[in-house]
């Protein structure tokens, strides 16, 4: 009843589809461009982070294109169905978001710059859309995994909301909650690192051309 909706809405936890408490498919165990295992657990010091910024595919290569991230994976996140498929994220009727875990080092890449990363490859003012991908599987949101993640995640949203009203853009409406209680279930093994296995495959991916101060200064009250 959802795909009827002119405006896309999300599902209450009694309407969202029940799901299943295995998977139904595999996950490939390496990263096809970085070659580390793609499910934790994770050699020590490395950190996680969690971002949905629209399809998943271009969002997933922002992340391993960049420097200290160790390993990538796409997956469905915010929703309250167990091991969906992404035929029923698509539906609308899980809850999730399209979202990628980031497992990264810190000594060589700290989350402020994956957050500065995050807010400049997408357009966060939108809703249940990016672009030309419309639905509540594209909304943009961060699941934080600590609350130093949760405070430095705040505070990068408000000093980018800033500088995109001085820019004549609207407000953010990115999600930004504690990724306990949230799983990320990991997507099909198609979906893992598509645009290197396609690199003429779709990336709807798009930032708002306005550049975000987060890591350059602390944000001021």
């Amino acid at each position: 009843m959802f795909l009827n909706h002119r405006t896309p809405e999300l599902p209450t936890p009694e309407q969202a589809l029940r799901g299943r408490p295995v998977p139904e498919f595999t996950v490939p165990s390496r990263h096809t461009v970085l070659g580390n295992p793609l499910v934790g657990a994770y050699p020590e010091g490395l950190e996680v982070a969690d971002f949905a910024l629209g399809c998943f595919w271009g969002a997933e290569r922002k992340f391993w294109q960049t420097e200290g991230v160790w390993t990538t994976l796409v997956g469905y996140q915010g929703g309250y169905t167990e091991n969906p498929s992404y035929e029923e994220a698509c539906s609308g009727l899980t809850g999730h978001t399209e979202a990628v875990r980031v497992v990264f080092d810190p000594a060589v890449v700290p989350y402020t710059e994956l957050l500065k990363l995050f807010w400049e490859s997408h357009n966060p003012t939108q809703g249940f859309r990016q672009g030309n991908d419309v639905g509540t599987q594209y909304r943009s949101a961060i699941y934080t995994h600590s609350p130093a993640q949760a405070a430095a995640a705040d505070a990068s949203r408000e000093a980018y909301q800033k500088v995109l009203t001085a820019s004549g853009h609207k407000e953010i409406t990115t999600e930004i909650l504690p990724a306990e209680g949230r799983p990320f279930w990991p997507a099909e093994a198609y979906h893992q690192q598509y645009l290197d296995k396609n690199p003429g495959g779709y990336c709807g991916i798009g930032g708002t051309g306005v550049s975000c101060p987060i890591g350059v200064a602390p944000v001021e009250g």
